[in-house]
């Protein structure tokens, strides 16, 4: 029995097929995360169908990126994110160990979040990630 041919329309790359599985995935949202349109943690006001956030009266201008890394944390409050779910969930790749793009993105945050007096809500849990949490 001869072996079976491959043809370029069998073949395909792993990587490629989880690249799309994760894009479609992304774009899929189940029907009921907008039933709380407003997400809140203190006095920080994320509103995720707007895309808009506000910390007391005051709106706060955010990058895409910076926006989707605080809804994450929002979504999450209380709960202690790790580095690599958080790189999965913001930039679809996991940058190693050696990475310091979420630190950055974490103090863009806290320089927009957590300023002058107001209670710190953005918390670092060294050796593990990262939290939102009322004080």
């Amino acid at each position: 029995m001869p072996a079976p041919t491959t043809t370029s329309r069998n073949r395909f790359d792993l990587a490629e097929l989880q690249a799309r599985l994760r894009a479609l995935l992304r774009r899929s949202r189940p029907e009921d995360a907008n039933d709380s349109p407003v997400l809140q943690v203190a006095d920080l006001r994320v509103d995720p169908t707007a895309r808009r956030v506000w910390r007391g009266s005051e709106e706060i201008e955010l990058s895409k990126t910076e926006f989707d890394l605080l809804e994450l944390l929002v979504r999450n409050a209380g709960i202690v994110l790790d580095h690599t779910l958080i790189y999965e969930r913001i930039w679809n790749y996991d940058f190693g160990p050696d990475s310091k793009n979420l630190a950055v993105y974490i103090s863009y945050l806290r320089r927009k979040i957590d300023v002058d007096d107001l209670p710190k809500l953005i918390h670092t849990v060294r050796g593990v990630g990262y939290t939102v949490r009322a004080s």
